[in-house]
């Protein structure tokens, strides 16, 4: 019903902000990852939302870029995920981490995220699958066998998603599984 809100904004309290949108002030839940993005406070903003009706309350929900409303609706559409915990999950990690996550089967991932156990992470991934996936978000290149392979080890030896995906930028692309993990190392212990 209510698709995007261009106003100015009014209030910053996380994770809710409030928009003047020509004299109506709009309560507005966004994503972490949205709200770091935020200008100041008596800016002019656009968020793209989207607007729940329940029993109890009319929320609304605002994003940044079309790719994370994309996500918060696929999420909202699994059973026991309802908007306060795809908002959690939206502002645990990015729509590219979520959707690299999903293409990788990385429960350990979406663990991390609080609120999110292994049974719910495990049903987000069997039911996500495909539905997000490498396509969305920052991690769009294509990963073939061996850099998946690379990422998971990078993972496994303790680095971070950041680091592993920083040094797995910068191999090059068609690198074999032993010598990527080896470059990836050597750039990672710079």
């Amino acid at each position: 019903m209510i698709g995007k809100l261009t106003g100015t904004l009014l209030e910053k309290n996380p994770p809710e902000v409030l928009l003047d949108c020509h004299g109506v002030g709009y309560e507005v839940n966004v994503p972490m990852s949205t709200f770091y993005n935020l200008p100041a406070v008596g800016e002019r903003v656009s968020l793209l939302t989207q607007f729940i009706v329940r029993e109890d309350a009319q929320l609304l929900y605002g994003f940044a870029t079309q790719p994370e409303r994309q996500a918060f609706r696929e999420l909202i559409k699994i059973s026991g995920v309802g908007p306060r915990t795809a908002l959690s999950i939206l502002s645990g990690m990015g729509v590219g981490d979520l959707a690299q996550a999903i293409t990788l089967q990385e429960a350990g991932r979406l663990v991390k995220v609080p609120g999110i156990g292994k049974k719910t992470a495990e049903r987000l991934l069997l039911e996500l699958k495909g539905k997000l996936g490498a396509d969305m978000g920052a991690h769009a290149q294509a990963t073939s066998d061996a850099q998946v392979d690379i990422l998971q080890a990078l993972l496994a030896l303790g680095y971070n998603d950041k680091e592993a995906a920083a040094a797995l930028k910068a191999l090059p692309p068609d690198v074999g599984v032993s010598d990527g993990i080896k470059l990836a190392l050597k750039a990672l212990a710079k």
